[in-house]
């Protein structure tokens, strides 16, 4: 075991046992699928899969010192290939996440044809296989500071009906002052369009724990990116001053989800995107924070993306269990995705996701794991993000 932490595959004895509270590993019940362990020294815990490069817990202390899992996910190995297409707990998301409208798009004025997954248009990539349920090649490393794994897959060209065959690394780095760093690059053998991200559904309370509105969530952002009713931005992004959108300042997540305004869903909860500020980005910059007053635990999100999308699962249907055999409801967590905005190939304007042959395609999102300013822990006194 390396001083700062260690990666281990499923199945493999642990040298150090998480603290009370912590969740256990899932069920290795799919000989394909292999969960691995980044661990640090002061007890952060990764867990993820080669499936779908799949982040299936975090844990992380409260202002206690006990550790939780605050993601959301189910409880074998089998349950994610069979039902993850559903609510995509963890996965990487693409090859692009969010909405292609019509699902088609042209480069060149050559015609890609998708396959439709939500009414007429492709949503996260479309139909299967998407990268969510691939499985990706794992490589460990050691580095100054940080553990962590290099997680590879390839998508051939005409994949989803994508064009190029696209190479695709996902990078998790755990550092030893509890920051979970995930860099993706890749690059293709066609000109193509590509949007990627991390579909994890955070709850700081642990997962199980119940609904996220008590939590308060802050977005660096004073537009929103309008959408038509089937989800498709309309090219405008108007200010999120006035109305339910605006978490410019902390504000609780159930304070207005519920409200009837023609921007809110039918349904009620969030499911919207933000332009961030400096939205065209080249190094990570602050995009939000997530907190939970009870347990004290807090997450900074920084990201090189333009866009956050925020959405509080109320398409969860209540079918399926967690890791403890609890069952997962809408609400009981919030997905707070980085990446660009949905249907970018139809709106010159926005920013781009074209790839070309020769290029990198590079983004960076960083999950800052602390306590709020105010907590303490062990009885030490602590600052915000500490």
């Amino acid at each position: 075991m390396k001083k700062l932490g260690h990666i281990l595959p499923l199945g493999m004895a642990l040298g150090w046992c998480a603290a009370p509270g912590a969740s256990a590993q899932i069920v290795k019940d799919d000989p394909q699928i292999h969960e691995y362990t980044l661990r640090n020294a002061s007890g952060m815990t990764v867990r993820f899969l080669d499936y779908g490069a799949t982040i299936t817990s975090i844990e992380v202390p409260d202002r206690a010192g006990h550790f939780d899992n605050v993601v959301l996910g189910y409880g074998s190995a089998a349950d994610y290939r069979a039902k993850n297409e559903k609510n995509r707990f963890g996965a990487v998301v693409g090859r692009y996440a969010g909405r292609i409208a019509g699902a088609t798009f042209s480069i060149g004025g050559v015609v890609s044809r998708l396959t439709p997954n939500d009414g007429p248009n492709a949503l996260h990539g479309g139909g299967k296989p998407g990268l969510d349920s691939r499985i990706w090649q794992v490589k460990e490393f050691h580095e100054k500071g940080a553990v962590g794994a290099r997680l590879t897959v390839t998508s051939p060209d005409g994949d989803q009906g994508f064009p190029g065959a696209l190479t695709v690394t996902v990078t998790y780095r755990l550092s030893a002052d509890n920051n979970l760093r995930i860099d993706y690059s890749a690059r293709t053998t066609r000109p193509t369009v590509l949007n990627l991200t991390n579909h994890s559904y955070f709850n700081l309370a642990g997962a199980g724990s119940g609904s996220v509105e008590k939590q308060t969530l802050e977005i660096d952002a004073s537009r929103w990116v309008e959408t038509d009713q089937a989800g498709i931005p309309t090219g405008r992004f108007p200010a999120v001053a006035g109305t339910p959108l605006d978490f410019r300042m902390s504000r609780p997540i159930g304070e207005r989800i519920d409200a009837k305004q023609p921007m809110m869903a039918s349904r009620g909860g969030y499911n919207h995107a933000w332009l961030l500020a400096r939205a065209n980005r080249h190094v990570p910059a602050r995009a939000a924070t997530l907190s939970d007053p009870a347990s004290g635990r807090l997450l900074r999100i920084e990201t090189s993306e333009p866009s956050l999308q925020a959405y509080t699962g109320d398409y969860i249907d209540g079918q399926d269990k967690d890791a403890r055999g609890r069952t997962i409801h809408p609400r009981d967590g919030i997905a707070l995705e980085t990446q660009h905005l949905s249907d970018s190939p139809h709106h010159p304007t926005f920013p781009s996701t074209l790839l070309r042959p020769g290029e990198t395609w590079r983004s960076t999102t960083l999950w800052h794991f602390g306590l709020m300013a105010g907590a303490e822990i062990h009885g030490r006194r602590v600052t915000a993000g500490q």
